[in-house]
């Protein structure tokens, strides 16, 4: 494949982003179902994300949808996209995609693009989106073969997808259960980087197989892994893994993926704000922050509805009791009748703007979120607004990332 884009096909591509605007969602639709029809590609996918039959688009076709339009918006101007790239590449990874499944999401792209806009999808139109589709595609590809490698490289790492075991359940909450997993090989694993997530192939009796991701949420440690998980109303494999799993149940893992860390070496002051089950990545930094024995400050702020959905409250309390540094301030935002303050939650109410912005270090911390999307565009518009700079605010939602191929 060429290295760099024609002039012609960056002229004809940008050409399409009105019809993309007025049509994408439906040139995506029609692309998920035409590679639906294989069941290969289709099982690659996390279905949870596509909608359901009662006509309800999903939110991963408008996130694809979006991340089309930004490919053709800015396809002379690629950088841009860097930090997208990354996110869909770890994506992939985690779920198991390898060279051989792109040419059938190409087919599905250009045949859907030329099902919907008809006799306006030129053949000069078309050869312009298969060549920037297969110039991204050969980014992707090059970039995971990289972490391809150095999983496989690493002490602890495999490819693929390994055996583990549950080897301990904790009931965190009314809503979140703790799973402790161990290879079932009993060799060590990979040591992750706190905030990544682990990709789960779940074989659930009369469903065809999912794939899941879970944040990890313990610090690593070569041995194991532990993932917190909320059951979500209508949640086929969460609901699976609060119900059926059991100790000793082994599922089906991938090596740990995933753009959102906390970097090896961060000498200033760190803000963990979190949300509901957004706490699972901040738990994993908040322990390996503690490991450090670092003197510069600690905060991690919570968010979550009352005491009963509260997770990992005292485990979290514990770690900033040994740690003179670390600081946690948890907020309840409709807090039981019985509930005391100062004891069970320190706010009531949900983390406003006002308060992140007086109560913490705007001028030199960096900031890691994690939580529903509305939580986070909140607090990053906060962060922004009050003159925290874009590189100090890193953040991870829970659902589909806008991916040009992934779950």
């Amino acid at each position: 494949m060429s290295k760099t884009l024609s002039d012609e096909t960056i002229a004809l591509v940008k050409a399409t982003v009105p019809a993309l605007e007025a049509h994408g969602l439906d040139i995506v639709r029609e692309m998920y179902a035409r590679m639906f029809k294989n069941s290969e590609i289709r099982d690659l996918f996390n279905h949870s994300h596509h909608g359901a039959p009662d006509g309800d688009t999903g939110a991963q076709p408008r996130a694809l949808t979006g991340a089309i339009l930004a490919y053709a918006s800015n396809i002379e101007n690629l950088a841009a996209l860097a930090p997208a790239v990354e996110r869909i590449a770890q994506k992939h990874v985690g779920l198991q995609i390898l060279p051989e499944h792109y040419p059938h999401v190409a087919e599905a792209l250009l045949g859907a693009i030329k099902c919907v806009l008809g006799d306006a999808a030129t053949p000069e139109i078309l050869a312009a989106w298969g060549e920037a589709y297969w110039f991204l595609a050969d980014i992707l590809i090059a970039r995971e073969a990289m972490v391809y490698e150095k999983q496989r490289g690493t002490e602890g790492g495999w490819n693929g997808w390994r055996d583990f075991r549950v080897d301990q359940i904790i009931e965190e909450s009314s809503v979140i259960k703790s799973f402790m997993l161990k290879p079932v090989d009993g060799n060590p694993v990979l040591r992750h980087k706190s905030g990544q997530y682990l990709t789960f192939w779940f074989d659930i009796p009369g469903h065809p197989p999912i794939k899941r991701n879970y944040s990890i949420s313990s610090a690593a440690n070569g041995i194991g892994y532990r993932i917190s998980v909320k059951k979500e109303p209508n949640g086929l494999a969460s609901g699976w893994l609060h119900d059926d799993a059991a100790v000793g149940t082994v599922l089906k893992v991938a090596p740990p993926a995933g753009e959102f860390f906390l970097p090896e070496q961060s000498d200033g002051p760190v803000v963990l704000l979190s949300g509901g089950v957004g706490l699972t990545p901040m738990v994993a930094m908040l322990e390996t922050l503690a490991s450090q024995r670092r003197e510069n400050c600690v905060q991690y702020i919570h968010g979550t509805h009352d005491r009963e959905t509260h997770a990992m409250r005292d485990h979290i309390r514990s770690i900033a009791a040994e740690r003179p540094a670390i600081s946690v301030v948890d907020f309840h935002q409709t807090p039981l009748a019985d509930e005391v303050p100062g004891e069970d939650f320190d706010h009531a109410g949900i983390i406003t703007d006002a308060w992140l912005v007086e109560h913490t270090d705007i001028r030199n911390a960096d900031y890691f979120l994690c939580g529903p999307r509305p939580f986070l565009r909140a607090a990053v518009s906060a962060l922004s607004q009050a003159g925290v700079p874009s590189h100090r605010i890193h953040y991870e939602f829970f659902g589909p990332a806008d991916e040009l191929l992934a779950a």
